[in-house]
């Protein structure tokens, strides 16, 4: 919102600065965004004389002049310009000053061989337009020495301060001096708007559509004014309109546009030559269309107001009127329009068209509905000061809203929210002062609501506007009270757990994705979900209806994109909830992860092969050990989930029953539902299932404990039914003596001839690392004894011959 000084000083007395009132604004909450003070920048160009003109000696089209600048000798100046001539009053610059289009700074130089003294300017040149044909012609009285923007009324400052969406009534210049009077910067002085009586019956009828009245357009004001004489408005509206940055279009419409700003009261004008019939307020109808005055045609339909006539719409409402019924220099008879239209419906509409207008802006915030027939009286006295004319009686249709509803208050609500100490007489003079009725006879006090400030609705509210004109910068500043001694950690442990894992898994070359929590009901059917509460009563699409119960799908739907891109071989991973219940305990923090295609890229060296089953549990257990699990205690079980491929994927449990993560390769059926095509394994583990990590009782390392006797290592193969998981058999060996077995691994696995039909051969590796004394062969054999014995305890498993 921008506007002068001089225009907020016919609404404010006060002899502020433009600088006071833009530090008194920021105080009440209305931001300044920026002060273009024009006639500080315009200063140091002056009024000067021509004394003479005549032909530069060296040039045909320069001109050699002499021009009196008021302060003693006479400046010799070469000009170019074609109207520079001996009488004229023009504007000059010295030496040392600063040309504002471009930022040069003037300087002594000779022009063809002639020393030049200054420079007389254009507009161009001022910044204040395009014109740059020839150097300004200021009026014959103007005199000379004196600034040349206060002999043209440009030394006003502009204000430009950001109106958040409540504050609709400082959309006009009258809502921020009131703001300014009520915060002590002046005297609130908004001229009076007094009844221009009509002279004849307004011929121009106004129905309200019975679906428009109730709501949509509640009140409808308007006149006829006969007899105007349209044409280029006055110097001061032009002036007053550029400096704004609004284009002066003509007379009738830059009245309209001045009230818009000063008052918040947006207007339109039809010429009333080109109405059929009369005005009809009205929701559009499909098929419609219109042509606005924004240069675009705009689609109509049934939840847009129209304001038409007989023959079709005219415009919309509240928004944009249209060209066929637009004033011009030669119209004569005038029709002007003051409504109040519904913000919703103003906003829905303004989306839906995308047009951006002033009317838009303020209507779709609020307007002050009983600001409908002032407005009117307003432009109908300019118009008739400014156009001539003679105007109809006022036709009204419809009436205004109800006014809002008394609220109560407590004046101790001002120090308990706010810290602020404002006595109860001020602040019923900042309340009344903005508008605001007090009624101060018992507590809590009754408080009128004005029509224009729509955004009050509560206690709270009250105390804001009692705040803020106190002066936002007057709120006491009190640091937040110390917790601890000790600073609280910024991260929770499930914070760095889930940070821990996102870092692991992009070490292990795998790519994060950020995916809905929604996937398809039938990809969520497949993954085991049952449950109608997880089901989104108003998804977003169809592919996004059900809570997902696990990560793997919307992995899937990641890589099938990428695959449909040329990029098959794809390994991602995600951090995120599943949910299997409505429950706050139904939800789950998991780490998953998918890889599609082959595990590296063609080379010539080889060493490319498929995605398996074994790369998903590496990328489990590495996790896992990153977090802190007891790797150790872990066991894998063949006991997939329903989607997962029974014979290729597994589960990792703490102890017999907690599964604390599952891996592997898809159900080919499921893997089909996703449109996955090639070799895929997933991995999905839960980070709510592992156990916190002990804390160690000092953050200093341990001793390096090394044996000083020599390790040995003795390899056993085991005969074992078929069906016996390997897991297994490595856990009966570890026990056999945990003191002397450090490691056990798995080097050869057999079934052939040699070994009996139901029949494994596993071939074991055994670490043995005596802590006190170097092994003999009888404490070897010993072991040994004991391992065999475990393994055929454990698993019925046998030693080879």
């Amino acid at each position: 919102m921008k506007f002068t000084v001089n225009w907020l000083r016919e609404h404010l007395d006060t002899a502020a600065t433009a600088a006071e009132i833009a530090e008194k604004l920021t105080a009440v909450g209305l931001e300044v965004e920026g002060v273009d003070d024009r006639g500080a920048t315009l200063r140091p160009f002056t009024v000067a004389h021509v004394v003479s003109a005549v032909q530069h000696p060296n040039a045909d089209k320069l001109r050699l002049c002499t021009v009196d600048a008021g302060d003693g000798a006479p400046y010799q100046v070469v000009c170019g310009a074609p109207n520079a001539r001996a009488g004229l009053k023009v504007v000059f610059a010295r030496m040392g000053t600063t040309i504002p289009v471009n930022g040069m700074v003037l300087k002594p130089t000779a022009i063809r061989g002639v020393d030049s003294q200054g420079m007389m300017c254009s507009f161009r040149e001022m910044g204040l337009g395009e014109d740059h044909d020839g150097i300004i012609e200021l009026p014959a009285d103007a005199p000379i020495g004196k600034p040349f923007a206060e002999v043209l009324g440009l030394d006003d400052a502009v204000i430009d301060i950001s109106v958040t969406p409540n504050r609709q009534d400082c959309l006009g210049v009258a809502g921020i001096a009131r703001d300014l009077a009520a915060a002590g910067l002046g005297t609130l002085k908004t001229p009076a708007i007094g009844k221009v009586a009509g002279e004849f019956p307004c011929p121009v009828t106004v129905t309200l559509a019975d679906g428009v009245k109730d709501r949509a357009c509640p009140v409808f004001t308007g006149r006829l004014i006969r007899g105007v004489k349209n044409g280029p408005s006055p110097d001061w509206l032009r002036n007053r309109l550029e400096a704004i940055g609004l284009r002066p279009i003509s007379a009738l419409v830059d009245i309209t546009n001045l009230i818009t700003f000063d008052r918040a009261r947006p207007l339109h004008v039809f010429d009333a030559a080109k109405l059929a019939g009369g005005i009809h307020v009205r929701m559009g109808k499909a098929g419609e269309t219109v042509e606005g005055l924004d240069g675009k045609t705009h689609a109509l339909d049934e939840a847009m107001i129209v304001v038409a006539d007989d023959a079709g719409p005219l415009g919309l409402g509240g928004i944009v009127g249209g060209v066929p019924s637009s004033v011009s220099d030669g119209t004569v008879d005038v029709f002007v329009e003051s409504a109040h239209f519904d913000p919703l419906t103003i906003a829905a509409t303004g989306r839906r068209t995308g047009i951006q207008s002033d009317a838009r802006h303020r209507f779709e915030r609020g307007v002050d509905p009983h600001s409908a027939l002032d407005g009117l009286e307003l432009a109908t006295r300019l118009i008739l000061d400014l156009c001539g004319g003679t105007p109809s009686e006022v036709v009204v249709a419809g009436a205004y809203p109800a006014g809002f509803p008394d609220r109560t208050f407590r004046p101790a609500r001002v120090e308990k929210l706010t810290g602020l100490l404002v006595p109860e007489f001020e602040m019923a003079r900042i309340l009344e002062a903005l508008g605001f009725g007090v009624e101060r006879a018992a507590e809590p006090w009754t408080i009128t609501v004005p029509s224009w400030r729509r955004d009050i609705e509560g206690e709270a509210d009250i105390v804001e506007e009692i705040a803020r004109i106190t002066g936002l910068d007057k709120l006491p500043v009190l640091p937040l009270p110390a917790t601890a001694v000790v600073p609280v950690p910024a991260l929770s442990p499930a914070q760095k757990r889930n940070r821990l894992a996102r870092r692991l898994l992009a070490t292990r070359g795998l790519v994060e994705t950020v995916n809905y929590s929604f996937i398809p009901e039938a990809h969520a059917a497949a993954f085991g979900w049952s449950d109608p509460a997880l089901k989104v009563a108003n998804p977003i699409s169809v592919e996004l209806a059900v809570m997902r119960p696990h990560l793997v799908p919307s992995l899937a739907a990641a890589a099938v994109r990428n695959a449909a891109r040329g990029n098959e071989d794809v390994a991602l991973f995600e951090v995120a909830g599943t949910y299997h219940g409505i429950q706050p305990k139904d939800q789950k923090a998991i780490a998953a992860g998918l890889r599609t295609g082959q595990t590296a890229p063609r080379q010539w060296q080889g060493g490319r092969r498929p995605v398996d089953v074994f790369d998903a549990k590496a990328d489990v257990f590495a996790l896992l050990a990153e977090l802190g699990a007891p790797v150790a205690n872990l066991t894998v079980a063949a006991e997939a989930p329903a989607w997962a491929h029974p014979g290729q994927s597994g589960v990792v449990k703490l102890g017999p029953k907690t599964v604390i993560a599952s891996f592997g390769a898809l159900h080919p059926k499921v893997a089909r539902l996703l449109d996955l095509e090639g070799p895929a394994v997933f991995f999905e583990v839960d980070l709510d299932a592992i156990p916190a990590a002990k804390a160690r009782a000092s953050r200093e390392k341990g001793a390096l404990a090394l044996s000083d006797f020599q390790a040995v290592s003795r390899d056993f193969a085991f005969l074992a039914d078929d069906g016996v998981a390997a897991e297994a058999l490595i856990r009966a060996v570890k026990g056999a003596d945990k003191a002397l077995i450090a490691d056990v691994s798995i080097f050869d696995l057999y079934r052939g001839p040699g070994v009996p039909e139901g029949k494994l051969s596993i071939a074991l590796a055994v670490r043995l690392e005596p802590k006190d004394k170097t092994l003999s062969e009888q404490d070897i054999e010993a072991v040994s004894a004991k391992i065999v014995a475990a393994a055929a305890k454990a698993t019925g498993a046998t030693l080879r011959g």
